[in-house]
């Protein structure tokens, strides 16, 4: 398939103002990051590599990036008292590390599975989401498991744990790899491909609206999403993991959660 030319720098004005008790910095100087914090590529900003769309984690919206993931990141740059700057990019370069080597970015939400071959490349904040691989098809495609796609076309994305899954398990089937999941569910919507595999999350949300399509199978995956930071800057990965336990424990995590799946998290 085409690669996409060129990166699209997409920039998010911090308008969400998220109040999380000990996380706000007050100081308008910088905050931790112009005072013996983190070091960041750009003065001022903290950028996240995303590969968009990936709704409701990332996704554009009349212009801005929104999603779960651009909230949780915008409590880290309140913390640390700067903006969020978010970049689209295609994924192979943040799981491999590359754009992080680079100086693209700081950081990445990007609804990305914590593996340890990912570990060898980036490193990891603590767990904040649970997820496994999904099978999506047209209601009455006779399809209802990964195991009745011999002889069809199942599309899967790139450099995802969705596209290992299909080529550990999908015997017989023809696997078309797409850059991002937006043309992923094209082509599972205009018929290019006979099914699709991906996280349940994003899979669920997109039925609700095409509604002549059903995800039809889970597989018990057992994955944890983390975002991710430079191998090595563990000075930012802690402020990190103070962001989300901080979250977790005034019930920030529970609201943004319903305010974008429309339900609780589920009980541990």
């Amino acid at each position: 398939m085409t690669r996409r030319p060129t990166l699209k720098l997409l920039v998010l004005v911090p308008a969400l103002a998220l109040v999380l008790a000990g996380c706000g910095d007050d100081s308008g100087d910088g905050g931790e990051a112009g005072n013996g914090g983190p070091e960041l590529v750009n003065e001022g900003t903290l950028t996240n590599c995303t590969g968009l769309p990936y709704k409701p984690f990332e996704y554009e919206e009349n212009g801005e990036v929104i999603g779960f993931d651009i909230d949780l990141v915008q409590m880290v740059a309140d913390k640390l008292g700067v903006e969020q700057e978010v970049i689209d990019t295609p994924f192979d370069g943040i799981q491999s590390g590359a754009d992080f080597n680079s100086g693209k970015c700081d950081i990445s939400s990007a609804g990305m599975t914590i593996t340890d071959e990912r570990k060898q490349n980036i490193d990891f904040s603590d767990p904040y989401f649970e997820a496994t691989q999904a099978l999506v098809a047209k209601k009455g495609s006779g399809i209802a498991d990964i195991t009745d796609l011999g002889g069809k076309k199942l599309g899967a994305q790139n450099s995802t744990t969705g596209f290992d899954y299909a080529n550990e398990n999908a015997e017989g089937a023809d696997i078309v790899n797409f850059e991002d999941l937006g043309l992923l569910l094209t082509a599972v919507e205009s018929g290019q491909v006979d099914a699709g595999i991906n996280d349940n999350g994003v899979l669920y949300d997109w039925v609700k609206e095409k509604t002549d399509f059903q995800v039809v199978k889970e597989f018990d995956t057992g994955e944890q999403y983390g975002m991710g930071v430079r191998k090595g800057n563990t000075a930012l990965l802690d402020v990190v993991n103070e962001v989300l336990a901080e979250a977790q424990s005034s019930g920030e995590y529970d609201r943004l959660y319903e305010k974008w799946f429309g339900t609780k998290p589920p009980a541990k």
